[in-house]
């Protein structure tokens, strides 16, 4: 079956493959050399490479493995049946089987994840669990106590290294799919979205469409822009709003956020202030895991329009 998503096409069967920082590589290296892992959590943000890396532990020790995702299959039944179906048998090609419980941190933490810790008991013998996942202060401690817990943190000083590869990786790709590229705009879409590489390729395969990539990708917030929707907010025009978010939604949500927060800051009245910060960091947070960007977004102004008076 032909692949048509590059993310799935092009995803590392390795973790010598992965774009990761030294001690993580390292970490994971070790884990495939024993041919054992451990129960896992593994932690960060959206598009890291977190079930990459767990998919590509589990291909090259040649587990037996399981995709579950928490966002779609969050019920205890579902869970249920599926990991004591998949548990509960031995492996074709003998060892121990895995689970990857993909975004785990949905998960309801009053029913569905006190029901996975005792999962992970029940079949401990049987099969590992690697739970993916943004938040882990969303997983309860019985999870944590039964896992290691790995946070996908890059350092500063291994970013200009890990951008590069990913740099180097992406213009391999582009030119596998006989895409024309600009380099200047590769490198800032990267830096735009760095480190969520899924979203970069997911970008750079919606724009590849007409068989090139220029710098008309390159979308920046205007000042110009801005001032015309904060003259829509003084104006309480929900319509127009709605109208200039849909219009600007090629710009990262968590930008627009901080341009409003730099440029608003010193155009309201300061006893408002903190209801605007308030307001964007609740909204910015919301951005991580969010179905649909353009309701939290317009969510977000409607409270600005409510809640902050401009001088």
């Amino acid at each position: 079956m032909k692949t048509f998503l590059w993310v799935e096409k092009y995803r590392p069967k390795s973790i010598d493959a992965c774009v990761l920082p030294k001690n993580l590589k390292d970490t994971f290296s070790e884990f495939v050399k024993d041919k054992h892992i451990p129960n896992l959590i593994l932690s960060g943000s959206s598009g890291v490479g977190k079930t990459t890396v767990a998919k590509a532990m589990l291909d090259e020790i040649g587990a037996t493995s399981m995709m579950i995702n928490g966002s779609e299959e969050s019920g205890i039944d579902v869970l249920r049946t599926k990991i004591k179906n998949f548990a509960s048998t031995v492996s074709l090609e003998g060892g121990r089987k895995y689970i990857i419980l993909d975004e785990a941190d949905y998960l309801n933490p009053q029913s569905t994840q006190p029901a996975l810790r005792g999962f992970m008991e029940e079949f401990h013998k049987n099969c590992g669990f690697i739970l993916t996942c943004n938040f882990k202060n969303r997983l309860i401690e019985p999870l944590h106590s039964r896992c290691s817990v790995i946070d996908f943190v890059i350092p500063n000083t291994e970013k200009p290294k890990l951008a590069k590869n990913f740099f180097d990786s992406v213009s391999n790709i582009l030119n596998q799919e006989n895409v024309k590229f600009d380099e200047r705009a590769v490198a800032e879409l990267l830096n735009k979205h760095f480190p969520d590489w899924r979203r970069v390729l997911n970008e750079l395969q919606r724009y590849s469409v007409s068989g090139k990539i220029d710098a008309g990708i390159l979308v920046n917030l205007s000042e110009e822009k801005v001032n015309e929707l904060i003259q829509l907010f003084k104006e309480k025009e929900l319509g127009k709003v709605r109208k200039w978010i849909v219009n600007n939604l090629d710009n990262d949500p968590v930008r627009i956020f901080r341009v409003l927060y730099d440029t608003l800051y010193d155009r309201i009245d300061s006893s408002t202030v903190p209801h605007l910060v308030l307001v964007l960091a609740d909204y910015s947070y919301k951005s991580a895991f969010v179905a649909d960007q353009e309701i939290n977004l317009l969510a977000c102004m409607i409270e600005i329009m409510q809640q902050v008076k401009f001088k």
